[in-house]
């Protein structure tokens, strides 16, 4: 059964971003699903203006009454998901990351529960749990450079699990996640300091 080792998690020092006209947060909730570690994610609804249809955790930007970037991310995944404060347990915090829609992201790693969640039909076309083993999986994963036209060449990672696909920005997340609490290293950087 694949588990993460979530201790490098607590003990990693994040790179904070304060160059982004917006800033946004996202909880990456790990769910104990008989003795392995699942990943949950949302499907974002077809109708939404940015990143229609992608695999995204829980979460979006910040507002004026959120008292800090940790209170947003809570605040969003309950909206999104039906995820109670709570019920959060909060381990760690990744890295800040630079997204298209220039957005500074603050990802927060933390288990939840393994129950039915609420989808915020408005946002969210579906909540999936993907298995760590899936996600670990070489068969799975594949990375392509791209050149932006912002930021020059880039590498974007793919992982391929169940059906779905995570990439962008979650997929780099994702990487770094999985860097820091497992065997899994990526072939090719992602270039996060540039996005």
């Amino acid at each position: 059964m694949a588990r993460l080792n979530l201790d490098p998690v607590a003990a990693h020092e994040p790179t904070e971003i304060d160059d982004q006209p917006n800033d946004a947060a996202v909880l990456a909730p790990i769910v104990d699903r008989d003795g392995e570690d699942y990943l949950l994610f949302t499907r974002r609804a077809d109708h939404l203006g940015e990143h229609p249809g992608q695999m995204s955790f829980p979460g979006g930007g910040a507002e004026p009454e959120d008292d800090s970037i940790l209170e947003t991310a809570l605040r969003e995944a309950k909206e999104e998901i039906g995820l109670d404060p709570g019920e959060a347990e909060v381990v760690g915090q990744l890295d800040d990351i630079r997204t298209i829609s220039e957005y500074a992201v603050t990802p927060f790693v933390a288990h939840a529960p393994d129950r039915t969640y609420d989808p915020d039909d408005g946002e969210v076309a579906e909540i999936v749990t993907l298995p760590l083993s899936g996600l670990l999986d070489p068969a799975n994963f594949e990375y392509e450079r791209r050149d932006d036209p912002h930021y020059g060449e880039i590498v974007v990672h793919y992982f391929h699990v169940d059906g779905y696909t995570v990439w962008g920005a979650t997929g780099r997340m994702l990487v770094q996640l999985l860097e820091l609490a497992t065997d899994f290293e990526a072939p090719e950087p992602s270039a996060d300091s540039r996005l």
